[in-house]
């Protein structure tokens, strides 16, 4: 009987704690891409789930951290105020 050897995708890949947001964005829709195509072995299906799970909270971290200090930089005398962020960079103050 003939067995595959699948290649888990935290083998080769960089741990996900030393990823910037960029590159573990870039990784979360590779992932996903991969799992959409369908196709893989149990095995590899659920390590791609675990890794895109792991990525996905890798990346809101990163963004409430963003947006704290985004918040912190935005100061005004008499206290700190804080802003909205939009996706297309602008910021509106709350």
């Amino acid at each position: 009987m003939m067995r595959t050897t699948v290649t888990e995708p935290t083998e080769t890949a960089p741990p996900i704690a030393e990823l910037t947001f960029d590159e573990a964005l870039a990784e979360l829709q590779r992932t996903i891409a991969e799992l959409e195509s369908g196709g893989q072995p149990l095995e590899r299906t659920l390590a791609l789930h675990e890794r895109g799970a792991a990525l996905l909270e890798h990346c809101e971290t990163l963004l409430r951290s963003a947006e704290l200090r985004m918040r912190q930089l935005v100061a005004k005398p008499g206290g700190l105020e804080a802003v909205e962020v939009t996706a297309e960079g602008a910021v509106d103050e709350a």
